[in-house]
């Protein structure tokens, strides 16, 4: 599979101030990548560098297998970093047409790439019309003009109401499904879940995980258990070869389990060792609870 990009030890220092750290990770032609974090974790910071607008302090990074210079390679690049800025007084299309220039690319394209974001309809509006929402679209449909191999938004859904989110990961799936590859930086776990299929998350500008989304959501899930004695109860589970971490919360367990196991399976071992249940529901894990526990996990 071809390769777009690829970080090696990436490192930015702002003063005493580390804002990304030996960040390596690889993206691959035609997948939709998440970099994942909470808000001043370094993802714009890692965008910025990658984007030529912000120096690095140490480390790498090659577009495109390192065959072209980083100026040649931006030119297959779309990319929104920052606010739509676009004129308030002129049309999305001559908006739309100043870009091309500034691109030196044709202005032939101009509503195809506004049909793609829906705003074909909106074309001889002005800018200072639109909603937040369809500003934001209208800058993804600039970024488009070059046809580019990959495009990069940078919290593409931040300050817009749930309408609006939903266009948007609508518009980001629609674009994925016509070959282009995307890099989308985000807090929001439930983004990521929706619309990526890799995910790379970052804390204080350090990777946690980097892999498929759903080899992430991919783990044997837990179970919730109630029981008149649970003292018992958790001697029992720490006893089962099936069980890993343990949680005690108000009057249950959470047991989390290592490998497969039916609740059929789990109640019978239990009720044969003298407990009765009260409570047994099975759940599978969220990508936020695998994501809490990974941050737990590196933090202690």
């Amino acid at each position: 599979m071809e390769t777009i990009l690829t970080l090696n030890n990436l490192t930015k220092r702002f003063g005493p101030i580390t804002a990304v750290k030996d960040l390596s990770f690889t993206i691959e032609k035609g997948n939709v990548y998440g970099i994942l974090g909470p808000n001043g974790s370094g993802k714009s910071t890692t965008l910025g560098i990658v984007l030529n607008v912000v120096n690095k302090t140490s480390g790498d990074f090659q577009w495109f297998e390192g065959n072209e210079s980083t100026h040649n390679a931006l030119k297959k690049v779309g990319a929104i970093i920052e606010r739509p800025n676009f004129y308030p007084y002129m049309t999305a299309a001559q908006n739309l047409k100043l870009v091309c220039k500034i691109k030196d690319v044709s202005p032939d394209k101009i509503d195809e790439k506004l049909k793609i974001v829906g705003l074909l309809d909106r074309k001889n509006s002005k800018f200072r019309t639109f909603s937040l929402g369809m500003k934001q679209r209208l800058a993804i449909a600039s970024a488009l003009l070059n046809d580019p191999e990959i495009l990069i938004l940078d919290e593409p859904t931040n300050g817009l109401d749930p309408q609006g989110i939903h266009q948007i990961r609508e518009i980001i799936t629609k674009i994925a499904g016509l070959g282009t590859t995307i890099l989308l930086a985000s807090h929001l776990l439930d983004e990521v879940e929706k619309v990526c299929t890799h995910v790379v998350i970052i804390r204080k500008g350090e990777k946690l995980y980097s892999g498929r989304v759903d080899e992430m959501n991919a783990s044997h899930g837990f179970f919730e258990l109630k029981a008149s004695d649970i003292i018992k109860l958790q001697e029992l589970l720490k006893k089962h070869p099936s069980i890993g971490k343990i949680v005690p919360k108000e009057n249950c367990l959470t047991a989390f389990l290592n490998e497969p196991m039916e609740p059929e399976t789990l109640n019978t071992y239990l009720f044969e060792h003298g407990l009765v249940l009260s409570q047994l529901v099975k759940r599978k894990e969220s990508l936020e609870e695998q994501f809490l526990q990974l941050t737990n996990q590196i933090s202690a």
